[in-house]
Protein backbone atom coordinates (compact mmCIF):
# COMPACT_ATOMS: atom_id res chain seq x y z
CA UNK A 1 0.00 0.00 0.00
CA UNK A 2 1.77 3.20 -1.34
CA UNK A 3 0.12 6.60 -0.38
CA UNK A 4 1.46 9.86 -2.13
CA UNK A 5 0.30 14.03 -1.24
CA UNK A 6 -1.78 15.03 -4.97
CA UNK A 7 0.54 17.30 -7.09
CA UNK A 8 3.63 14.64 -5.99
CA UNK A 9 5.02 12.27 -9.05
CA UNK A 10 3.83 8.30 -8.05
CA UNK A 11 7.53 7.72 -7.69
CA UNK A 12 7.38 9.64 -4.68
CA UNK A 13 5.21 7.59 -2.83
CA UNK A 14 6.16 6.35 0.44
CA UNK A 15 5.41 2.64 1.28
CA UNK A 16 2.92 2.55 3.92
CA UNK A 17 2.19 -1.44 4.73
CA UNK A 18 3.88 -4.26 3.31
CA UNK A 19 0.67 -6.51 3.07
CA UNK A 20 0.86 -10.27 3.47
CA UNK A 21 0.03 -13.05 1.17
CA UNK A 22 -3.29 -13.68 2.66
CA UNK A 23 -4.46 -10.53 2.20
CA UNK A 24 -7.85 -9.76 0.78
CA UNK A 25 -7.01 -5.98 0.38
CA UNK A 26 -5.69 -3.14 1.89
CA UNK A 27 -7.19 0.67 1.51
CA UNK A 28 -5.75 3.84 2.84
CA UNK A 29 -8.10 6.19 3.84
CA UNK A 30 -7.65 9.81 5.08
CA UNK A 31 -10.62 11.64 7.08
CA UNK A 32 -9.84 15.83 7.20
CA UNK A 33 -11.65 18.41 8.91
CA UNK A 34 -11.12 22.23 9.81
CA UNK A 35 -9.53 21.39 12.73
CA UNK A 36 -8.14 17.21 12.52
CA UNK A 37 -6.41 14.78 9.58
CA UNK A 38 -6.48 11.40 10.78
CA UNK A 39 -4.73 8.77 8.18
CA UNK A 40 -5.88 5.45 8.74
CA UNK A 41 -5.24 1.87 6.38
CA UNK A 42 -7.62 -0.90 6.83
CA UNK A 43 -6.00 -4.54 6.20
CA UNK A 44 -9.67 -6.85 4.80
CA UNK A 45 -9.23 -10.06 6.43
CA UNK A 46 -12.75 -11.40 5.10
CA UNK A 47 -16.15 -9.76 3.81
CA UNK A 48 -16.98 -8.11 7.30
CA UNK A 49 -13.46 -8.34 9.31
CA UNK A 50 -10.83 -6.06 8.93
CA UNK A 51 -7.73 -4.40 11.52
CA UNK A 52 -7.42 -0.56 11.18
CA UNK A 53 -3.58 1.18 11.40
CA UNK A 54 -3.37 5.18 12.52
CA UNK A 55 -0.57 6.74 10.16
CA UNK A 56 1.81 9.03 11.77
CA UNK A 57 3.41 12.18 10.30
CA UNK A 58 6.34 9.96 9.55
CA UNK A 59 5.14 7.22 7.49
CA UNK A 60 4.66 4.13 10.67
CA UNK A 61 2.08 3.25 11.70
CA UNK A 62 -0.11 2.21 15.03
CA UNK A 63 -2.36 -0.70 15.21
CA UNK A 64 -5.73 0.18 16.63
CA UNK A 65 -7.18 -1.63 19.88
CA UNK A 66 -10.42 -2.00 17.73
CA UNK A 67 -12.35 -5.61 17.21
CA UNK A 68 -11.93 -7.43 13.83
CA UNK A 69 -15.48 -6.72 13.17
CA UNK A 70 -15.75 -3.08 13.15
CA UNK A 71 -17.49 -1.27 10.86
CA UNK A 72 -15.91 2.23 10.68
CA UNK A 73 -18.12 5.60 9.56
CA UNK A 74 -15.80 8.57 9.89
CA UNK A 75 -14.35 10.94 12.41
CA UNK A 76 -15.43 13.64 14.89
CA UNK A 77 -13.71 15.94 16.77
CA UNK A 78 -10.80 13.23 17.34
CA UNK A 79 -12.99 10.55 18.07
CA UNK A 80 -13.10 7.30 15.52
CA UNK A 81 -16.57 6.47 14.95
CA UNK A 82 -18.04 3.01 14.64
CA UNK A 83 -21.01 0.23 14.56
CA UNK A 84 -19.84 -3.06 16.28
CA UNK A 85 -20.76 -6.54 14.06
CA UNK A 86 -20.25 -7.88 17.45
CA UNK A 87 -20.33 -7.96 20.79
CA UNK A 88 -16.87 -6.38 22.74
CA UNK A 89 -15.91 -6.04 25.55
CA UNK A 90 -13.17 -3.17 24.83
CA UNK A 91 -9.45 -3.44 27.22
CA UNK A 92 -10.55 -1.23 29.51
CA UNK A 93 -14.66 -0.70 30.07
CA UNK A 94 -18.01 -2.62 29.91
CA UNK A 95 -19.35 -5.14 27.44
CA UNK A 96 -20.94 -3.50 24.65
CA UNK A 97 -23.61 -4.78 22.60
CA UNK A 98 -23.72 -5.40 18.89
CA UNK A 99 -24.96 -3.28 16.50
CA UNK A 100 -24.09 -0.17 18.83
CA UNK A 101 -22.82 3.25 17.52
CA UNK A 102 -19.53 4.14 19.46
CA UNK A 103 -17.01 6.83 19.28
CA UNK A 104 -13.17 6.31 20.14
CA UNK A 105 -10.92 9.21 21.12
CA UNK A 106 -8.15 8.21 18.68
CA UNK A 107 -6.15 11.06 19.17
CA UNK A 108 -6.13 10.43 22.73
CA UNK A 109 -5.30 6.96 22.48
CA UNK A 110 -1.99 8.31 19.99
CA UNK A 111 -0.56 11.14 22.00
CA UNK A 112 -0.86 8.90 25.28
CA UNK A 113 -0.39 4.95 24.20
CA UNK A 114 -3.33 4.30 26.51
CA UNK A 115 -6.04 2.49 25.78
CA UNK A 116 -9.15 5.55 26.73
CA UNK A 117 -12.93 4.64 27.45
CA UNK A 118 -14.85 4.07 24.90
CA UNK A 119 -18.12 5.59 24.34
CA UNK A 120 -21.69 4.41 23.46
CA UNK A 121 -23.65 6.90 21.75
CA UNK A 122 -26.44 4.93 21.02
CA UNK A 123 -27.15 0.91 21.88
CA UNK A 124 -30.38 -0.17 19.66
CA UNK A 125 -32.94 -2.98 21.30
CA UNK A 126 -34.33 -5.97 19.14
CA UNK A 127 -36.08 -3.85 17.09
CA UNK A 128 -33.82 -1.23 16.22
CA UNK A 129 -30.52 -0.66 13.72
CA UNK A 130 -28.33 2.50 13.20
CA UNK A 131 -28.07 2.24 9.11
CA UNK A 132 -25.96 5.20 7.85
CA UNK A 133 -23.78 7.50 9.85
CA UNK A 134 -22.07 10.62 9.00
CA UNK A 135 -19.84 13.60 10.39
CA UNK A 136 -19.83 17.18 9.84
CA UNK A 137 -17.64 19.95 11.35
CA UNK A 138 -20.13 20.47 14.27
CA UNK A 139 -22.06 16.72 14.78
CA UNK A 140 -22.23 13.44 13.76
CA UNK A 141 -25.67 12.25 12.03
CA UNK A 142 -26.72 8.73 12.36
CA UNK A 143 -30.17 7.38 11.14
CA UNK A 144 -31.77 5.25 13.00
CA UNK A 145 -34.48 2.63 12.39
CA UNK A 146 -37.51 1.37 14.65
CA UNK A 147 -39.39 -1.81 13.40
CA UNK A 148 -38.09 -0.53 9.57
CA UNK A 149 -38.66 3.03 9.84
CA UNK A 150 -36.36 5.54 9.54
CA UNK A 151 -35.62 8.76 12.12
CA UNK A 152 -32.29 10.59 12.38
CA UNK A 153 -30.09 12.12 14.96
CA UNK A 154 -27.72 14.33 15.87
CA UNK A 155 -24.94 13.85 18.37
CA UNK A 156 -22.41 16.87 19.62
CA UNK A 157 -19.74 16.29 21.39
CA UNK A 158 -20.31 18.90 24.48
CA UNK A 159 -17.61 21.05 26.20
CA UNK A 160 -17.56 19.05 29.08
CA UNK A 161 -16.87 15.77 27.04
CA UNK A 162 -20.83 14.33 27.19
CA UNK A 163 -22.17 13.67 24.10
CA UNK A 164 -25.65 14.50 23.44
CA UNK A 165 -28.58 13.18 21.36
CA UNK A 166 -31.33 15.04 19.45
CA UNK A 167 -33.73 13.69 17.16
CA UNK A 168 -34.65 15.83 14.68
CA UNK A 169 -38.11 16.59 13.64
CA UNK A 170 -38.40 14.60 10.30
CA UNK A 171 -41.57 12.77 8.68
CA UNK A 172 -42.24 9.66 10.01
CA UNK A 173 -43.28 6.09 8.88
CA UNK A 174 -41.09 5.94 5.74
CA UNK A 175 -37.41 6.31 5.29
CA UNK A 176 -34.72 8.44 6.14
CA UNK A 177 -31.11 8.91 4.30
CA UNK A 178 -28.28 11.05 5.27
CA UNK A 179 -28.01 13.14 1.75
CA UNK A 180 -24.50 15.66 2.74
CA UNK A 181 -22.80 16.62 6.07
CA UNK A 182 -20.73 19.81 5.93
CA UNK A 183 -16.89 19.54 6.84
CA UNK A 184 -16.61 23.10 7.13
CA UNK A 185 -19.86 24.43 8.38
CA UNK A 186 -22.75 23.38 10.62
CA UNK A 187 -25.32 22.86 7.70
CA UNK A 188 -26.92 19.08 6.87
CA UNK A 189 -29.24 17.66 4.31
CA UNK A 190 -31.33 14.56 4.18
CA UNK A 191 -33.90 13.24 2.50
CA UNK A 192 -36.83 10.97 3.22
CA UNK A 193 -39.13 8.89 0.99
CA UNK A 194 -41.81 6.05 1.79
CA UNK A 195 -43.56 3.43 -0.57
CA UNK A 196 -46.19 6.16 -1.50
CA UNK A 197 -44.27 9.75 -0.83
CA UNK A 198 -41.59 10.97 -3.84
CA UNK A 199 -37.95 11.69 -2.01
CA UNK A 200 -38.12 15.16 -0.62
CA UNK A 201 -34.75 16.92 0.38
CA UNK A 202 -34.58 18.69 3.63
CA UNK A 203 -31.96 21.14 4.86
CA UNK A 204 -30.61 21.79 8.53
CA UNK A 205 -28.73 25.25 9.08
CA UNK A 206 -27.24 23.71 11.72
CA UNK A 207 -30.11 24.18 14.32
CA UNK A 208 -31.67 21.01 14.11
CA UNK A 209 -34.98 22.42 12.50
CA UNK A 210 -34.72 20.45 9.10
CA UNK A 211 -36.97 22.48 6.49
CA UNK A 212 -38.18 21.20 3.52
CA UNK A 213 -36.72 22.18 0.18
CA UNK A 214 -37.41 19.90 -2.75
CA UNK A 215 -39.24 16.87 -4.11
CA UNK A 216 -38.89 14.53 -6.65
CA UNK A 217 -42.65 14.68 -8.53
CA UNK A 218 -45.26 12.39 -8.07
CA UNK A 219 -45.15 9.22 -10.93
CA UNK A 220 -48.07 8.09 -10.07
CA UNK A 221 -51.51 8.43 -7.90
CA UNK A 222 -50.89 7.24 -4.26
CA UNK A 223 -54.31 9.11 -3.02
CA UNK A 224 -56.27 5.80 -3.01
CA UNK A 225 -53.11 3.57 -1.61
CA UNK A 226 -51.89 3.14 2.03
CA UNK A 227 -49.18 1.37 3.29
CA UNK A 228 -49.74 -1.40 6.58
CA UNK A 229 -47.07 -3.31 8.54
CA UNK A 230 -47.93 -6.50 9.82
CA UNK A 231 -45.74 -9.27 11.10
CA UNK A 232 -45.43 -13.21 10.35
CA UNK A 233 -44.13 -15.88 12.61
CA UNK A 234 -41.26 -17.92 11.21
CA UNK A 235 -40.64 -21.28 11.59
CA UNK A 236 -38.74 -20.80 14.46
CA UNK A 237 -40.97 -18.93 16.18
CA UNK A 238 -38.97 -15.60 15.50
CA UNK A 239 -41.59 -12.77 14.26
CA UNK A 240 -41.01 -10.94 10.34
CA UNK A 241 -41.66 -7.90 10.15
CA UNK A 242 -43.56 -6.94 6.34
CA UNK A 243 -45.11 -3.85 4.46
CA UNK A 244 -48.27 -4.22 2.11
CA UNK A 245 -49.01 -1.20 0.33
CA UNK A 246 -52.61 -1.33 -2.11
CA UNK A 247 -55.83 0.28 -2.12
CA UNK A 248 -57.38 1.45 1.09
CA UNK A 249 -60.23 -0.02 0.67
CA UNK A 250 -59.95 -3.24 -1.02
CA UNK A 251 -61.75 -6.41 0.25
CA UNK A 252 -60.97 -9.76 -0.59
CA UNK A 253 -57.97 -11.26 -2.07
CA UNK A 254 -55.91 -9.37 -4.64
CA UNK A 255 -53.02 -10.22 -7.19
CA UNK A 256 -49.70 -9.85 -5.08
CA UNK A 257 -45.96 -9.20 -5.68
CA UNK A 258 -43.89 -10.53 -2.36
CA UNK A 259 -40.46 -9.03 -2.74
CA UNK A 260 -37.56 -10.01 -0.55
CA UNK A 261 -33.59 -9.57 -0.45
CA UNK A 262 -32.80 -11.08 3.00
CA UNK A 263 -28.40 -10.86 2.67
CA UNK A 264 -25.49 -9.38 3.40
CA UNK A 265 -26.93 -6.97 6.09
CA UNK A 266 -28.89 -5.22 3.48
CA UNK A 267 -32.34 -3.49 5.06
CA UNK A 268 -35.26 -2.97 2.88
CA UNK A 269 -36.71 0.14 3.89
CA UNK A 270 -39.95 1.89 2.52
CA UNK A 271 -38.60 3.23 -0.54
CA UNK A 272 -40.42 5.36 -3.27
CA UNK A 273 -40.95 3.08 -7.03
CA UNK A 274 -42.75 4.67 -9.38
CA UNK A 275 -42.25 1.27 -12.10
CA UNK A 276 -44.10 -0.81 -9.50
CA UNK A 277 -47.07 2.26 -8.62
CA UNK A 278 -47.61 2.64 -11.43
CA UNK A 279 -47.44 -0.78 -13.73
CA UNK A 280 -48.72 -2.54 -10.45
CA UNK A 281 -50.20 -0.54 -7.33
CA UNK A 282 -52.36 1.54 -10.06
CA UNK A 283 -53.75 -1.06 -11.16
CA UNK A 284 -55.45 -2.91 -8.24
CA UNK A 285 -52.11 -4.80 -7.24
CA UNK A 286 -50.44 -5.42 -3.62
CA UNK A 287 -46.88 -5.45 -2.92
CA UNK A 288 -45.32 -6.45 -0.77
CA UNK A 289 -41.69 -6.10 1.02
CA UNK A 290 -40.45 -8.46 3.56
CA UNK A 291 -37.87 -7.61 6.03
CA UNK A 292 -36.25 -11.52 6.85
CA UNK A 293 -33.07 -12.56 8.40
CA UNK A 294 -30.36 -12.14 6.56
CA UNK A 295 -30.68 -8.51 5.76
CA UNK A 296 -29.88 -5.40 8.61
CA UNK A 297 -33.05 -4.42 9.57
CA UNK A 298 -32.74 -4.88 13.10
CA UNK A 299 -29.05 -4.61 13.07
CA UNK A 300 -25.79 -7.28 12.69
CA UNK A 301 -27.77 -9.66 14.65
CA UNK A 302 -30.92 -9.82 12.21
CA UNK A 303 -28.29 -10.45 9.85
CA UNK A 304 -25.76 -13.40 11.33
CA UNK A 305 -29.28 -15.31 12.29
CA UNK A 306 -29.38 -16.12 8.70
CA UNK A 307 -25.65 -16.81 7.64
CA UNK A 308 -24.25 -19.54 6.39
CA UNK A 309 -25.33 -23.02 7.98
CA UNK A 310 -28.31 -20.79 8.93
CA UNK A 311 -29.13 -19.79 5.26
CA UNK A 312 -32.41 -22.02 5.64
CA UNK A 313 -33.80 -19.31 8.12
CA UNK A 314 -33.76 -16.87 5.41
CA UNK A 315 -35.87 -19.23 3.20
CA UNK A 316 -38.41 -20.00 6.40
CA UNK A 317 -38.87 -16.01 6.88
CA UNK A 318 -39.87 -15.83 3.32
CA UNK A 319 -42.02 -18.37 3.28
CA UNK A 320 -43.68 -17.61 6.42
CA UNK A 321 -44.55 -13.90 5.27
CA UNK A 322 -46.32 -15.95 1.98
CA UNK A 323 -48.45 -17.98 4.20
CA UNK A 324 -49.20 -15.13 6.50
CA UNK A 325 -50.75 -13.69 3.27
CA UNK A 326 -52.64 -16.25 2.45
CA UNK A 327 -54.14 -16.68 6.20
CA UNK A 328 -55.05 -12.88 6.49
CA UNK A 329 -57.26 -13.56 2.78
CA UNK A 330 -54.73 -10.36 1.52
CA UNK A 331 -54.46 -13.02 -1.90
CA UNK A 332 -54.61 -16.55 -2.69
CA UNK A 333 -51.58 -19.28 -3.74
CA UNK A 334 -52.61 -18.71 -7.50
CA UNK A 335 -52.54 -14.77 -6.87
CA UNK A 336 -49.30 -14.79 -5.23
CA UNK A 337 -45.65 -14.08 -7.11
CA UNK A 338 -42.30 -13.48 -6.08
CA UNK A 339 -39.90 -11.61 -7.18
CA UNK A 340 -36.20 -10.83 -5.99
CA UNK A 341 -32.81 -9.95 -7.46
CA UNK A 342 -29.16 -11.09 -6.89
CA UNK A 343 -29.11 -12.69 -3.59
CA UNK A 344 -32.88 -12.13 -3.68
CA UNK A 345 -33.10 -14.31 -7.05
CA UNK A 346 -31.52 -17.43 -4.66
CA UNK A 347 -33.96 -16.31 -1.90
CA UNK A 348 -36.70 -17.00 -4.82
CA UNK A 349 -35.73 -20.15 -6.28
CA UNK A 350 -34.84 -21.62 -3.33
CA UNK A 351 -38.20 -20.64 -2.25
CA UNK A 352 -39.90 -21.59 -5.15
CA UNK A 353 -38.33 -25.41 -5.02
CA UNK A 354 -39.15 -26.00 -1.27
CA UNK A 355 -42.72 -24.76 -1.44
CA UNK A 356 -43.99 -24.31 -5.49
CA UNK A 357 -47.50 -25.03 -4.17
CA UNK A 358 -47.75 -21.42 -1.82
CA UNK A 359 -46.81 -19.04 -5.55
CA UNK A 360 -48.86 -18.67 -8.86
CA UNK A 361 -45.18 -16.64 -10.04
CA UNK A 362 -41.51 -15.99 -9.95
CA UNK A 363 -39.78 -13.22 -11.51
CA UNK A 364 -35.96 -14.14 -10.61
CA UNK A 365 -33.41 -11.48 -11.29
CA UNK A 366 -29.48 -11.79 -12.09
CA UNK A 367 -29.57 -15.01 -9.43
CA UNK A 368 -27.27 -16.66 -7.79
CA UNK A 369 -28.46 -20.52 -7.97
CA UNK A 370 -26.11 -23.17 -8.26
CA UNK A 371 -25.07 -22.70 -5.10
CA UNK A 372 -22.35 -25.78 -4.54
CA UNK A 373 -20.05 -24.08 -7.44
CA UNK A 374 -20.83 -20.38 -6.63
CA UNK A 375 -17.77 -19.78 -5.70
CA UNK A 376 -15.94 -21.03 -9.09
CA UNK A 377 -18.64 -18.27 -11.02
CA UNK A 378 -18.19 -14.75 -10.87
CA UNK A 379 -16.94 -13.07 -7.91
CA UNK A 380 -18.22 -16.18 -5.38
CA UNK A 381 -14.99 -16.49 -3.47
CA UNK A 382 -15.34 -13.00 -1.95
CA UNK A 383 -19.05 -14.05 -0.45
CA UNK A 384 -17.75 -17.39 1.28
CA UNK A 385 -18.10 -15.19 4.41
CA UNK A 386 -21.44 -14.91 3.99
CA UNK A 387 -22.48 -18.43 2.49
CA UNK A 388 -20.11 -20.51 3.69
CA UNK A 389 -17.46 -22.32 1.59
CA UNK A 390 -18.73 -25.60 -0.27
CA UNK A 391 -15.49 -27.14 -0.82
CA UNK A 392 -15.73 -28.35 3.18
CA UNK A 393 -17.84 -31.25 2.86
CA UNK A 394 -19.84 -30.29 6.23
CA UNK A 395 -20.67 -26.78 5.03
CA UNK A 396 -21.19 -28.58 1.08
CA UNK A 397 -23.51 -31.03 2.90
CA UNK A 398 -25.98 -27.78 4.31
CA UNK A 399 -25.65 -26.17 1.73
CA UNK A 400 -26.73 -28.76 -0.83
CA UNK A 401 -29.96 -29.11 1.02
CA UNK A 402 -31.10 -25.75 -0.27
CA UNK A 403 -29.27 -25.38 -2.93
CA UNK A 404 -31.69 -24.28 -6.16
CA UNK A 405 -30.15 -25.49 -9.05
CA UNK A 406 -29.31 -29.71 -7.02
CA UNK A 407 -32.79 -29.73 -5.69
CA UNK A 408 -35.44 -28.60 -8.63
CA UNK A 409 -36.80 -31.87 -9.71
CA UNK A 410 -39.36 -32.80 -12.71
CA UNK A 411 -40.89 -34.85 -9.97
CA UNK A 412 -42.59 -31.77 -8.98
CA UNK A 413 -44.86 -28.97 -10.15
CA UNK A 414 -43.84 -25.28 -9.85
CA UNK A 415 -45.50 -21.98 -10.75
CA UNK A 416 -43.79 -20.23 -13.94
CA UNK A 417 -40.59 -18.36 -13.84
CA UNK A 418 -39.11 -15.75 -15.12
CA UNK A 419 -35.38 -15.38 -15.33
CA UNK A 420 -33.62 -12.22 -16.02
CA UNK A 421 -30.30 -11.96 -16.37
CA UNK A 422 -27.06 -9.87 -18.53
CA UNK A 423 -24.42 -10.98 -20.25
CA UNK A 424 -21.96 -8.25 -19.16
CA UNK A 425 -22.62 -9.45 -15.33
CA UNK A 426 -19.08 -9.76 -13.78
CA UNK A 427 -20.62 -10.22 -10.22
CA UNK A 428 -22.73 -12.90 -10.64
CA UNK A 429 -22.68 -13.50 -13.76
CA UNK A 430 -25.63 -14.88 -16.15
CA UNK A 431 -24.22 -18.65 -15.56
CA UNK A 432 -26.48 -19.41 -13.10
CA UNK A 433 -29.86 -18.25 -14.67
CA UNK A 434 -28.72 -20.14 -18.19
CA UNK A 435 -28.18 -23.33 -15.62
CA UNK A 436 -31.39 -23.21 -14.30
CA UNK A 437 -33.58 -22.27 -16.97
CA UNK A 438 -32.12 -24.99 -18.86
CA UNK A 439 -32.32 -27.33 -16.00
CA UNK A 440 -35.94 -26.58 -15.77
CA UNK A 441 -36.99 -26.50 -19.67
CA UNK A 442 -34.94 -29.96 -20.11
CA UNK A 443 -37.57 -31.06 -17.19
CA UNK A 444 -40.59 -29.89 -18.80
CA UNK A 445 -41.42 -26.75 -16.35
CA UNK A 446 -42.63 -23.39 -17.95
CA UNK A 447 -39.92 -20.99 -17.93
CA UNK A 448 -39.18 -17.58 -19.61
CA UNK A 449 -35.63 -16.38 -20.15
CA UNK A 450 -33.91 -12.98 -21.06
CA UNK A 451 -31.03 -12.06 -21.30
CA UNK A 452 -29.74 -8.38 -21.42
CA UNK A 453 -26.57 -7.66 -23.53
CA UNK A 454 -25.68 -4.84 -21.24
CA UNK A 455 -25.99 -3.50 -17.70
CA UNK A 456 -23.63 -5.21 -15.63
CA UNK A 457 -25.34 -6.85 -12.17
CA UNK A 458 -28.26 -4.70 -12.86
CA UNK A 459 -29.14 -6.04 -16.21
CA UNK A 460 -29.46 -2.56 -17.72
CA UNK A 461 -27.12 -0.25 -18.98
CA UNK A 462 -29.56 3.24 -19.01
CA UNK A 463 -32.81 4.19 -17.81
CA UNK A 464 -34.68 2.73 -21.40
CA UNK A 465 -33.14 -0.40 -20.63
CA UNK A 466 -34.37 -0.49 -16.81
CA UNK A 467 -37.86 0.57 -18.33
CA UNK A 468 -38.20 -2.70 -20.35
CA UNK A 469 -36.81 -4.71 -17.83
CA UNK A 470 -38.92 -3.92 -15.02
CA UNK A 471 -42.05 -3.49 -17.75
CA UNK A 472 -41.31 -7.19 -18.62
CA UNK A 473 -41.08 -8.19 -14.90
CA UNK A 474 -44.66 -6.55 -14.28
CA UNK A 475 -46.59 -7.56 -17.24
CA UNK A 476 -45.68 -10.86 -16.69
CA UNK A 477 -46.68 -10.81 -13.55
CA UNK A 478 -49.69 -8.95 -14.31
CA UNK A 479 -50.41 -11.84 -16.88
CA UNK A 480 -50.10 -14.80 -14.89
CA UNK A 481 -51.68 -13.72 -11.41
CA UNK A 482 -54.30 -12.27 -13.27
CA UNK A 483 -54.57 -8.53 -12.25
CA UNK A 484 -57.03 -6.52 -14.49
CA UNK A 485 -58.93 -9.67 -15.51
CA UNK A 486 -56.07 -10.39 -17.53
CA UNK A 487 -55.89 -14.97 -17.58
CA UNK A 488 -53.14 -16.37 -15.57
CA UNK A 489 -52.94 -18.71 -18.70
CA UNK A 490 -52.40 -15.89 -21.52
Amino acid sequence: MKLWKRGEPISSARTLYEGKAEDVSVAAAVFHGPSETIGLIQRCITFYTSEFYYLLPNGTTIKLPLPLGVDLKGTQNGNLIFILRDDWTPPSGKPIAKGSLVAFPVASFVKTKSVPAFTVLYTPDAKSSVEQVSAGRDALYATIYSNVTGSVHVFRLGLNGVWNDTRLGLPMGGSTHIITTNDWGPEAQFEFESFLQPSTLYADAGDNKPLAIKSLPARFDASNLSTKQFFATSKDGTQIPYFVTGEKNLTGPAPTILYGYGGFEISLTPGYAPNCGRLWLNKGGLYVVANIRGGGEFGPAWHQAALQANRQKAFDDFQAVAEDLVKRGVTTPKQLGIMGGSNGGLLVSATMVERPELFGAVVCQVPLIDMIRYTQIGAGTSWIAEYGDPADPKVREGILKYSPYQNVSAEKSYPPVFFITATSDDRVTPVHARKMAARMEGQGHEVLFYENTDGGHSAAANHKQAAEMWALSYVYLKQKLGLGGSHPDH
